[in-house]
């Protein structure tokens, strides 16, 4: 039988070997990822990025994995502006959706202004708040 081992510090190898194995096995399983990073940047008036989104394609789908907007640029409509940005390069990436989650509910009503729907909750994460998981289907370019 295998041994088990928890631990709280992972060598960064183990991880890759965990990473790898699993993408090995996703690419057996429903064919390449064909995982592509992407990013919309923010740049204050010295070039330096002081938010944007960070995410990637994968599968046909946008998903952001960050999206930060800086104080100065709040209440401007940027996050809508850097989503479309996101969405318009996912598509001419030949995706087909977008997803996104987030607690924050300032966040949350930005995404179902830019047309994202609610398609799964999870109560309690973090304690107070809900993560809240939103989709949005992507238009076909050709």
């Amino acid at each position: 039988m295998a041994a088990l081992e928890v631990t709280g510090s992972p060598a960064a190898d183990d991880l890759s070997r965990i990473g790898d194995a699993l993408s090995a096995f996703n690419v057996y399983d429903v064919g390449p990822a064909e995982r592509q990073p992407l990013a919309v940047l923010i740049r204050d008036t010295d070039g330096n990025v002081s938010g944007g989104l960070s995410g990637y394609t994968a599968w046909g789908w946008l998903f952001t994995q960050l999206l930060y907007i800086p104080d100065a640029e709040r209440g401007k409509g940027m996050a809508g502006k850097i989503l479309a940005l996101a969405e318009a390069e996912a598509a001419a990436r030949g995706c087909h959706g977008a997803w996104i989650d987030t607690f924050n509910p300032q966040a949350l009503r930005a995404y179902q202004r830019q047309g994202y729907e609610i398609f799964g909750e999870l109560p309690e994460f973090p304690k107070g708040r809900t993560r809240t998981f939103l989709r949005k289907p992507l238009p076909e370019t050709s």
